[in-house]
């Protein structure tokens, strides 16, 4: 058996909840091979040695150790830059969770610490490598709806109560726009281009916490497009990728859309990817054509890891770079900067 065909050897840093996801999936597909986790936690040594991988308290120690071919960053996000750069230091691909860091400075810190050791970063935002999502940008950049002109989108949802039993999600930065509405952002961004700036008003009074239950942005698109997000956590409504994407088995399915993206020749409205246009080109009485684009489901997850190997072994180019992910959290931060100063947002301020 060649290298190339052997199976994949990765390392997880961090076992909460993201990181046994991984570990599942990696557990799950013969092209991967697991080989150890790192994680202070005390619980963490009992539940790596349940799933068969030597237990690391030091993430630097596993490294040198085991000599991973690539790492899965599933740590809380303040530590995200230091583990990635110690990745990248020996030389080893990283996969580091959204959002790629807590502030864009220590974004910027993992995006040239990348370029100087030419190491690559793939910053995990899974819903990018849903089939649906690949075949919607694929058929907007063709020119299936013409002109982008307008984008309505949707994030609506009510989260338990127990939910904001953690103290972290009553306080700024543990909200519905960092937690949920990076990932809409990032799908925007991938749908419909480089967000230009940002302007937005957040509210808590659902919940009274110092941090925003509620949310309603409007985005200008460099490509001159504009675009809306509402999104809350506090309403009872299936408007949300989990609910309407059919991809989280935990969620229940509602066959709604969370995107609609509206142009010139016509519009696509997704995840349903219903394409809607005027059989006669558009007049006031015309009737409607739908056409629903064709697509192979695939676990948006599975996926992501699969194309981490194609990056390791066959220089791959990341689907979203470390400079993709800091250019998310930079427009998902030009919320909270514009509802706090009333004014819109430039958003390249916030990145450059």
């Amino acid at each position: 058996m060649t290298n190339a065909e052997k199976p994949v050897r990765i390392a997880v840093v961090g076992t909460g909840f993201i990181g046994r996801r991984h570990i599942s999936f990696l557990k799950g597909d013969s092209i991967f091979d697991p080989v150890a986790g790192a994680d202070p936690a005390p619980e963490a040594k009992a539940y790596l040695a349940s799933q068969d991988m030597p237990h690391f308290s030091d993430y630097r120690k596993m490294l040198d150790e085991v000599k991973p071919e690539g790492v899965v960053v599933a740590t809380p996000n303040a530590i995200h830059e230091e583990v990635t750069i110690a990745c990248l230091e020996r030389g080893i691909p990283a996969m580091v969770e959204k959002p790629i860091a807590h502030t864009i400075e220590s974004a910027r810190k993992i995006v040239d610490a990348a370029k100087r050791h030419k190491v690559p970063v793939l910053v995990g935002h899974h819903r990018r490598h849903n089939p649906l999502m690949r075949v919607a940008r694929e058929f907007i950049e063709s020119g299936g709806i013409g002109q982008m002109i307008a984008i309505a989108a949707y994030d609506l949802r009510r989260k338990p109560e127990s939910y904001y039993k953690a103290a972290w999600r009553r306080e700024p930065g543990g909200g519905p726009m960092l937690i949920n509405g990076i990932h809409d952002v990032d799908c925007l961004r991938a749908l419909c281009g480089e967000i230009e700036s940002v302007m937005a008003l957040t509210a808590n009074r659902a919940r009274g916490f110092p941090v925003e239950d509620t949310a309603a942005v409007t985005f200008r698109f460099e490509n001159g497009a504009l675009g809306n997000l509402t999104i809350s956590d506090a309403v009872q409504a299936p408007w949300a990728w989990e609910v309407t994407s059919g991809e989280e088995p935990d969620y229940p399915y509602m066959h709604e859309d969370t995107y609609l993206i509206c142009g010139s020749e016509g519009s696509l409205a997704v995840p349903t990817l219903n394409h809607w246009r005027n059989e006669n080109g558009g007049g006031r009485a015309d009737p409607f054509i739908r056409k629903r684009l064709f697509y192979v489901p695939a676990d948006p997850w599975v996926e992501e890891l699969r194309h981490f190997t194609r990056i390791i072994r066959h220089g791959e180019k990341p689907l979203l770079d470390a400079d993709g992910g800091t250019r998310t959290l930079a427009a998902t931060l030009a919320v909270a900067e514009s509802a706090k100063s009333g004014r819109p947002v430039a958003v390249k301020d916030l990145y450059s």
